[in-house]
């Protein structure tokens, strides 16, 4: 990496803040654009991408051609292909005939793309933005450092999401995202449950029942959803991932697009149907030998909790909603399978005043992307489902909207930007 520069330097085109997979890509996107000078501030030593899930086995849910840039630029070195090249294992990719990356694979990747870059500074967490109306500039404070650019791009990422009976209860608890370094902790306990309804808890509860027998532990997987529901990976609705139909959700009225939002969760939320029937045939082989100690309770929703420091015991409240039937369920292990809920920055608390937000109090997401009240000033990666539907956490589309961005940044389509690739019509 190259040094950071002197406090208050000559100002870049634009500040990336964040390094997740959407600013990674925009960061390998902008490197061969002369016209664009920008940097990417980022709190971690290095790059790293969940994990605390990168279980056996594990993949992404969206295919290879999601990675960094390909789907802006094909053609571009930063490629997920380019990258099994210069590893040695284009071929052996080629002959495994699966096209969703392991996720310790991808993770990897982003790590390699993010070590060729120049424009990337590890360890800074940057306490403050503040807006000169004289220059029209940000200035982005850390530690020791003070970056100036005329735009923002916003790439935080969305933050664990601990439920509110959850919050400062003691004990061990965790939430998936440090699953795998408390593992070996939680299978030394009697009784181990997770809560959770999407893809992690579905696999932490695979990983957890494969060696059940091994350590004997008691298994509870509580959700609140109805049943198991799949991801829906149909083709036709695949192409709800698109521009036309980023067009027509961001046109509809507000009420309208915070309905769909809480009812397309399935859509990007739901569990890879493979390891769902992986879960019942690893049920029916445990179940050979006489009745294994697990539970999978549905309808449940996490009402309250309690815990005992004295038994090393949580007492869960739940509730069967169907039922309308109050029960409680005792473990000493508990795994908070809870998803990632975005917080505005308290960095940004500065330039409120310069930043839309809607009657419910969230970002007012521009369809280009922008958050300011210019229209073009701060941009905004991900946390943009109530405005731009499944497509904001989608990987698949971060190399779209990255491409977009730049086009804003420039004032001119650098990346040729796709308008119309779906066959049906979401609009009248």
């Amino acid at each position: 990496m190259t040094a950071l520069p002197e406090p208050l330097a000559a100002p870049y085109d634009f500040i990336g803040i964040g390094l997740g997979p959407f600013n990674l890509g925009l960061a390998c996107l902008t490197e061969p654009v002369e016209e664009l000078n920008g940097v990417f501030l980022e709190s971690k030593p290095d790059f790293e991408w969940h994990s605390g899930m990168f279980l056996e086995g594990a993949h992404l849910q969206t295919p290879f051609m999601s990675d960094l840039v390909t789907m802006a630029d094909p053609t571009s070195p930063y490629s997920f292909l380019n990258y099994l090249k210069e590893r040695g294992r284009l071929y052996s990719f080629y002959i495994r005939e699966n096209f969703y990356p392991l996720r310790t694979e991808y993770n990897d990747y982003c790590r390699w793309a993010a070590a060729k870059l120049s424009s990337i500074h590890f360890n800074q967490t940057v306490q403050s933005v503040t807006y000169d109306e004289g220059d029209g500039l940000y200035t982005v404070r850390t530690a020791g450092s003070a970056f100036r650019a005329r735009h923002l791009v916003l790439g935080t990422g969305t933050p664990p999401h601990i439920p509110e009976a959850c919050r400062g209860l003691g004990g061990d608890l965790l939430h998936n995202s440090r699953y795998l370094q408390e593992k070996a902790m939680l299978q030394a306990k009697r009784s181990i449950t997770l809560v959770g309804s999407g893809q992690s808890a579905a696999e932490i509860y695979y990983d957890l029942l494969s060696e059940i027998d091994v350590y004997g532990y008691r298994l509870n997987w509580v959700t609140r959803s109805p049943r198991f529901f799949p991801l829906e990976y149909t083709k036709l609705t695949l192409e709800m991932t698109s521009p036309e139909y980023v067009d027509y959700f961001h046109a509809l009225p507000e009420d309208t697009r915070y309905r769909l939002e809480s009812g397309q969760k399935g859509l990007f939320k739901g569990i890879d149907g493979e390891l769902i029937d992986s879960i019942f045939d690893l049920l029916y082989r445990k179940n050979l030998p006489g009745p294994v100690p697990t539970r999978l309770l549905t309808n449940s929703s996490l009402n309250s909790a309690r815990y005992e420091e004295s038994t090393g015991t949580y007492t869960l409240g739940l509730r069967q909603e169907e039922q309308g039937r109050d029960y409680e369920l005792d473990t000493e292990g508990l795994i908070l399978a809870t998803g990632y809920r975005y917080a505005a920055p308290a960095f940004l608390e500065p330039v409120t005043d310069r930043i839309r937000h809607d009657a419910r109090g969230r970002f007012d997401v521009a369809r280009n992307y922008s958050i300011d009240t210019t229209g073009r000033g701060i941009f905004l990666q991900n946390a943009g489902v109530h405005t731009h539907s499944i497509t904001s956490p989608d990987l698949g589309m971060g190399a779209y909207r990255n491409a977009y961005i730049i086009g804003e940044l420039l004032g001119r389509e650098y990346y040729p930007v796709e308008k119309s690739v779906a066959f049906q019509e979401f609009a009248v």
